[in-house]
C-alpha cells in the first residue's frame, strides 16, 4: 500500500513539474520575455533599403529590460504580396508595384508590424529603370523605447561593464586566436560592453570570423562592441585583409571618391568578420614634420583637406554598417612626442585650435560620426589644471583624456557632440606614467568619457569605478548618460546578442568572399597609383627598360618589396641590401650601373637627418655615379630633406606592396604620376624645399 502511495505521489509531482515555470531552460527564457518588436521600428534606427530589398530583424525585449535578437521560432508575413514579399529570415523584397503593405512578425505569443508605402515612377526616355520610392511607416509607442528600459533594469556593475573595453591581445603569454573559457568567464563576470582586437588576434579570415562570433556568444545580455585599429597604411591589423595605402596616400590623391571607396572597402571586410567598430580614421592635422606617431596616418597638413577626405572615409565606413571613430581629439598632429612613450603638449590658443586642430573633428561630428577617441595630450590653453605626477612628483598639465574642460565643456557643450567618447589606450605611458590605473579611469569618466579603452587591471578598475559611484565621486547620472550613448550606438549599428548561435559556415563563406576580394584589391591599387607623388625629376624619368641594361636597387627596410616590384620590369636587376655607406664592392656595382633606385625608410627625426647612416649612404651613391639616382621615400615624404640633390624623388607614403608597385610603375612610365604633396617639405636651412600641393607629372 505504501508503495502505491509513493507511486501516486511521484506521478502528481511529475505532473506538477510540467507547470512549474523554472522546470526547464526554455520555460525560463519564455518567462523573461516581455515583448517582441521589429528592430526597424525603434526610433533611433535609420532604415536603409538596398536596391529592392530590406532585411528586417526581430528583438525579444525581456522583463529585466535587456534585449536580444530573436533568431528562431519566429514567422514573418506580408499583408500585400503584390507590393512586397518577406521570406523566413525577414528579408523583404519590393516588386516595384504601387501600394502599401504591413510586414508582421510573431513568435506565437507576441507580434509586431511595420508598414511600407511604395510609389513607382514609370521609366522614361532618359532613365530606362523604374524609380521606386519606399516610405517606411514605423509603429509608435513606449514599447520601442528599449534603451531607457534597459538602463533602468541594469545593476551598477552591469552599467560599468558596458563602459569597459579591455584587450585580450595575449593570455598566459600567448596570442589569443581562439575563445578561451577564462576569457568568457571574464566577459560575463565584469559584464563587458566591448573588446579590442590586435594583429596577433586576427591571423586568417576563417579564424577571425570564428573568434569574433565566439566573443559575441560569450556576451551576457547585449552584443559586444568589437573594435580594431584598421586605419589602412602603416596601421593595418587584419593579416588576411586588403592593405589599403593609408591616409596620407589618400591626401595625395585629393579624391573624396577614393576616400569613400577605401573607407567602404575596409568597412565591408570588418563587417563580414563581425567586427563592428573601427578605431579610425585619424583626423589629426599633421602640420609638424617632427611628429613621430601620426605622420602618414594623417591625411595631411591642411585642415580642410583632412576634414573633406576624413568625412568621406567616415561615410564609406559607416555606410558599410561599421562604426567609425575620429581620433585623436582635440588633435595629436602638432606634437613632437609619441604619447605611447611620453606626455605631449599642444600649446596653441583657442583661436588657432578652432581653425586647425578642431576643424576636422567638428566636420566629422556634423557628418554624424559614431565615436570620437581622446588624445593623451595636454592643451594648457584649453585646460590649465595642474596635477601631481606619480612618476616624479612634479606638477603636470591634465591630459585631454582626463579633462572635463576638453571632453565635456569643449566637445559636448561647445561642439555639440552626443556620440560615444572613447579614451585612447589607458596603458600608454602618457597616462600610466603619471596616474594610477583606477585614478586615471575615474578621472576619464568624470571628464566625460563613455568607454575606458584597455584599462590597466580589469578587476581593479571595475571595482574602483563602482566605489567612485558609491562614494559620490561619479554620479549615477554620469554613468547612465554613458550607458545610454553606448546602447544607442549598439542599437543604431544593429549589434545584438543572438539567442541562438549563428551558422558559422555561412559566416565564414561570406567572409572569404569579401575579405581580400578582387574588388577591394582594385580599390587598393587605384588609391596607390593615384597617390604616388613625383616630387623631383631632373629629366631622368620615366626610365625605358630597353635602355637600362644594368639597374641597381639599394635599400634595407622593405627591400624585398621594392625588389619584387622592380623585377616586374628588369628581372636581372642587382640588389644591394644596406642601411649605411656601401663597401667598395657594393660601390663598384653602383659605379657600373645605368641607373640606381634607392629606397629610404624613416619614422622619426633622427632617421632622416643628413648625418644618419642611411642618408649618408644615399649621398655616397649620388657622389659616386654619373648614372641617374632615383630615390623613393617609402614612408615619410620628408626623406628628400637629407638628399635634395638626387636626380629624381618619389613619395609613396607607405610600405604596402601596392604602393611599391605603383611607385615602380611610375618610374617606368606605366603609371602617370598625379599625386600632390599633402604636406610641406621644409629644408634644413629653415626654408621650404617643396610646397604643399607640389607634384610633377609626365
Amino acid at each position: 500500500m505504501l508503495s502505491f502511495y509513493k507511486k501516486i505521489t511521484a506521478a502528481v509531482i511529475a505532473v506538477m513539474m510540467l507547470f512549474v515555470p523554472w522546470a526547464s531552460p526554455s520555460a525560463n527564457a519564455e518567462e523573461t520575455t516581455a515583448d517582441l518588436i521589429i528592430y526597424q521600428n525603434i526610433p533611433e534606427v535609420d532604415v536603409k533599403i538596398n536596391g529592392n530589398q530590406l532585411s528586417l530583424r526581430a528583438l525579444h525585449v525581456h522583463q529585466e529590460g535587456y534585449f536580444t535578437e530573436a533568431t528562431e521560432g519566429i514567422r514573418w508575413k506580408s499583408s500585400n504580396k503584390t507590393v512586397a514579399a518577406v521570406d523566413d529570415h525577414g528579408v523583404v523584397t519590393f516588386f516595384g508595384k504601387n501600394g502599401r503593405t504591413f510586414i508582421t512578425v510573431t513568435d506565437g505569443k507576441r507580434k509586431d508590424r511595420i508598414a511600407f508605402k511604395v510609389k513607382t515612377a514609370p521609366a522614361s526616355q532618359k532613365n530606362s529603370k523604374q524609380n521606386m520610392k519606399v516610405t517606411v511607416v514605423k509603429e509608435k509607442g513606449s514599447r520601442y523605447n528599449i534603451i531607457q528600459k534597459a538602463i533602468d533594469g541594469l545593476t551598477l556593475e552591469e552599467k560599468i561593464g558596458q563602459m569597459l573595453m579591455p584587450d585580450f591581445r595575449n593570455f598566459n603569454g600567448k596570442p589569443v586566436t581562439d575563445m578561451l573559457p577564462e576569457i568568457k568567464e571574464l566577459i560575463q563576470k565584469y559584464h563587458l560592453g566591448g573588446i579590442i582586437l590586435f594583429r596577433e588576434n586576427v591571423v586568417t579570415t576563417e579564424q577571425t570570423a570564428k573568434l569574433v562570433a565566439d566573443y559575441q556568444q560569450a556576451a551576457e545580455k547585449f552584443g559586444l562592441l568589437i573594435s580594431i585599429d584598421q586605419e589602412g597604411g602603416i596601421v593595418t591589423r587584419l593579416q588576411s585583409g586588403t592593405n589599403m595605402p593609408g591616409n596620407m596616400a589618400l591626401g595625395a590623391t585629393r579624391s573624396k571618391e577614393l576616400a569613400w571607396k577605401v573607407g567602404h572597402a575596409i568597412g565591408e571586410e570588418l563587417h563580414a568578420l563581425g567586427i563592428n567598430m573601427n578605431l579610425a580614421p585619424v583626423l589629426d592635422v599633421n602640420n609638424n614634420p617632427d611628429n613621430p606617431v601620426i605622420g602618414v596616418r594623417s591625411f595631411g597638413e591642411n585642415p580642410e583637406l583632412v576634414a573633406e577626405l576624413g568625412v568621406s572615409y567616415i561615410k564609406g565606413l559607416q555606410d558599410s554598417g561599421v562604426a567609425a571613430t575620429a581620433k585623436h581629439f582635440p588633435g595629436h598632429g602638432d606634437t613632437a612626442v609619441d604619447s605611447h612613450l611620453g606626455l605631449p603638449e599642444v600649446s596653441h590658443d583657442r583661436d588657432r585650435l578652432q581653425k586647425v586642430e578642431l576643424y576636422p573633428f567638428q566636420k566629422a561630428m556634423e557628418a554624424g560620426i559614431d565615436a570620437v577617441m581622446t588624445a593623451h595630450v595636454t592643451f594648457p590653453k584649453v585646460d590649465d589644471t595642474k596635477v601631481i605626477s606619480q612618476k616624479d612628483g612634479t606638477a603636470i598639465s591634465l591630459p585631454a583624456t582626463l579633462s572635463y574642460k576638453v571632453l565635456t565643456e569643449l566637445m559636448r557643450e561647445e561642439m555639440g557632440f552626443d556620440g560615444v567618447i572613447i579614451t585612447d589606450a589607458m596603458n600608454m605611458k602618457a597616462i600610466s606614467d603619471h596616474f594610477g590605473p583606477v585614478d586615471a579611469a575615474v578621472r576619464a569618466v568624470q571628464a566625460g568619457a563613455d568607454i575606458v579603452l584597455m584599462p590597466v587591471g580589469l578587476e581593479e578598475v571595475a571595482n574602483g569605478l563602482k566605489k567612485a559611484v558609491q562614494n559620490g565621486g561619479i554620479s549615477q547620472e554620469r554613468i547612465n548618460a554613458s550607458v545610454k550613448r553606448i546602447l544607442t550606438l549598439k542599437v543604431k549599428r544593429g549589434i545584438f546578442k543572438q539567442e541562438t548561435p549563428p551558422d558559422m559556415q555561412q559566416i565564414i563563406d561570406q567572409a572569404l568572399r569579401v575579405v581580400g576580394s578582387q574588388e577591394h584589391k582594385q580599390v587598393e591599387a587605384e588609391a596607390a597609383a593615384k597617390s604616388i607623388t613625383l616630387v623631383k625629376n631632373d629629366h631622368v624619368l620615366p626610365l625605358q627598360t630597353s635602355k637600362v641594361n644594368n639597374l641597381v636597387v639599394v635599400g634595407n627596410t622593405m627591400i624585398a618589396s621594392l625588389e619584387k616590384a622592380v623585377r616586374t620590369y628588369v628581372p636581372n636587376a642587382a640588389v644591394i641590401q644596406a642601411s649605411a655607406p656601401l663597401n667598395e664592392a657594393q660601390l663598384q656595382k653602383v659605379k657600373e650601373a645605368d641607373a640606381v633606385i634607392v629606397g629610404t625608410y624613416t619614422s622619426n627625426v633622427s632617421g632622416r637627418l643628413p648625418s644618419s647612416p642611411q642618408m649618408k649612404m644615399v649621398q655616397q651613391i649620388f657622389a659616386n655615379t654619373d648614372a641617374p639616382v632615383i630615390a623613393i621615400g617609402i614612408r615619410n615624404p620628408y626623406d628628400v630633406m637629407a638628399y635634395p640633390h638626387v636626380d629624381a624623388y618619389l613619395a609613396q607614403y607607405g610600405f604596402q606592396q601596392a604602393s611599391f608597385q605603383a611607385a615602380v610603375d611610375t618610374i617606368f612610365g606605366v603609371n602617370t604620376p598625379t599625386g600632390k604633396l599633402p604636406v610641406t617639405i621644409p629644408s634644413y636651412d629653415g626654408g621650404v624645399l617643396y610646397e604643399y600641393g607640389h607634384g610633377l607629372t609626365y
